[in-house]
């Protein structure tokens, strides 16, 4: 136990009122968990996760952790922001006003949005590249919902593709808003 000997449980309590999130909490709890004289064994069955992970969960409360921070601090992950997005904020918001009109606003001969009219319209508008699944989030970030074919019968994957009723028309899914 002497790896928490510098941390009191009425601190981790403490930081245990002010953190958010279910893994913080997780991580003081199980580093009470520790102070009471639980085996990081038992912690790591207790939590579901190898006992490596618990290992480095009660690092987290070592005095070079806590160098200039709170428990409660170092119980947090870190920022991760991830890959930074391909449009600018105001190129997004021009595209979202796009795709708040139909496709025929922008000289495109489409019923409704699909994911593959946006790949395309993006690469020609903005020239950068989406796959269709990150094509199909920024649909979902401008507040479109999918609306599939008509035909239900028509075997349609995701609305990309066309299908004809019995009478000879186009069916097209696609998105709109709600």
């Amino acid at each position: 136990m002497a790896r928490l000997e510098h941390v009191t449980v009425e601190q981790l309590h403490d930081a245990l009122d002010v953190v958010d999130g279910k893994r913080p909490a997780q991580r003081i709890l199980a580093a009470i968990a520790y102070k009471d004289g639980v085996t990081q064994a038992t912690l790591a069955d207790r939590h579901g996760v190898s006992q490596k992970t618990i290992y480095s969960w009660l690092q987290r409360f070592t005095p070079a952790s806590l160098d200039g921070t709170t428990v409660a601090q170092a119980a947090t992950d870190a920022d991760r922001p991830g890959r930074p997005r391909r449009l600018g904020e105001e190129e997004r918001e021009r595209l979202e006003r796009h795709l708040h009109d139909p496709p025929t606003e922008v000289g495109l001969d489409a019923p409704a949005w699909t994911p593959a009219l946006l790949q395309a319209f993006l690469r020609d508008t903005f020239d950068v590249a989406y796959s269709r699944p990150s094509c199909r989030r920024l649909l979902r970030e401008a507040g479109l919902t999918y609306c599939p074919p008509r035909d239900a019968n028509s075997g349609a994957e995701r609305g990309e593709t066309e299908t004809s009723d019995d009478e000879g028309r186009q069916r097209v899914g696609g998105w709109t808003l709600p």
